[in-house]
């Protein structure tokens, strides 16, 4: 009975050291740099674990303030091995806090695979700031108005490359100038003028390079009359100023007959764009003769219409000097 007893004593004995051994495996523990602050100041957190740390292991998820005091700043774990298979780990948090009073700081938890060790909870005093009454207290200063200037109207990306928007606005400036005030006009400066064609000449040109072209031998009708008919537009449009290339064949002919200048010729132009609709609308393939006779009433109104020469001051004069 009393070996029994001594059994179960020994089994006792060697289990109580057993848990104390696995519960003094690993040790945390808190301290803080100052106990008592002013109100605004930081300090420091210690944070040690001692103790045979898994490789997994780390502080728990902290909150980024503990009811009046505030976490600044996390820090960085460093670990040292001690031998032995223990480890160190240390941890400093930087807090702060903005009221005063006695705070007790919550325990920090170190967790890794099947244990979770927990800090001591240390007492933080944050004292408040004393205020001299004979002074007096000045609230914060007002807004101060600057001079302001163009750029700081412009957004960031303005003021970064300003100098090349208005360099690139300028250019493009001069470049519409340019383009509306000379080479629109055909004049260039420290450049020869551009010489223009005249109308009448122009469409004579156009005329004979069609005609010999014979599209109409081709088989090509439809692109003979349509070439024919916008050579005469455009004649129209320089000769008279006649917007023939936007208007419909009624709308030409009409714009004809109320012009004293080719009122009498434009019986030529109707016979023209009636046959030229008959090929480009209907598809009709009129016969040699018709294509013959159209450009020959092209020619004809052409000339027809064309402006009388005004004779030159300058040889008049020459010539009355000479009958003298």
């Amino acid at each position: 009975m009393k070996s029994l007893r001594s059994i179960i004593i020994l089994i006792s004995i060697f289990l109580t050291n057993a848990f104390s051994n696995a519960t003094a495996a690993i040790n945390a523990k808190a301290s803080l740099d100052s106990v008592a602050i002013l109100m605004g100041k930081q300090t420091a957190l210690h944070i040690e674990v001692v103790g045979e740390l898994a490789p997994e292991g780390s502080l728990g998820v902290i909150d980024s303030m503990w009811r009046q005091v505030e976490i600044i700043d996390m820090g960085q774990p460093k670990i040292s091995d001690l031998g032995n298979g223990r480890k160190e780990l240390r941890q400093d948090i930087i807090i702060q806090s903005f009221d005063s009073g006695m705070y007790a700081i919550p325990p920090v938890l170190y967790l890794q695979p099947g244990d979770t060790v927990a800090t001591n909870s240390p007492v933080l005093k944050v004292i408040p700031v004393p205020i001299d009454t004979l002074k007096t207290i000045h609230d914060y200063a007002d807004v101060h108005q600057i001079d302001r200037k163009l750029f700081d109207y412009l957004p960031d990306w303005a003021t970064d490359y300003g100098i090349w928007i208005l360099l690139a606005v300028i250019v493009i400036g001069l470049s519409l100038f340019v383009y509306f005030k000379w080479l629109r006009e055909g004049r260039i400066p420290l450049l020869p003028k551009r010489k223009l064609v005249p109308p009448y000449n122009l469409a004579m040109q156009q005329l004979t390079h069609l005609k010999a072209e014979k599209l109409c031998e081709k088989g090509e009708e439809k692109q003979y009359y349509t070439r024919l008919t916008d050579i005469l537009r455009s004649y129209l449009e320089g000769r008279f100023g006649i917007n023939a290339m936007e208007m419909t064949s009624t709308q030409i002919l009409q714009s004809l007959q109320a012009n004293e200048e080719t009122r009498d010729s434009h019986r030529m132009m109707e016979k023209i764009l009636e046959i030229a609709d008959f090929v480009k609308f209907a598809k009709v393939r009129p016969l040699p003769e018709d294509n013959m006779i159209a450009m020959e009433s092209a020619v004809r109104f052409v000339e027809e219409t064309k402006p009388v020469e005004q004779p030159d001051p300058e040889d008049q004069t020459k010539k009355n000097n000479t009958n003298k």
